[in-house]
């Protein structure tokens, strides 16, 4: 789903929302 370039810049997000992060990780 998330292209590897989009992990980069995601993953700070993904350490605070986890779960959320699934689609919340523009939020």
């Amino acid at each position: 789903m998330l292209m590897p370039k989009k992990v980069k810049h995601r993953k700070h997000h993904r350490g605070r929302m986890k779960g959320g992060a699934k689609g919340a990780t523009e939020v």
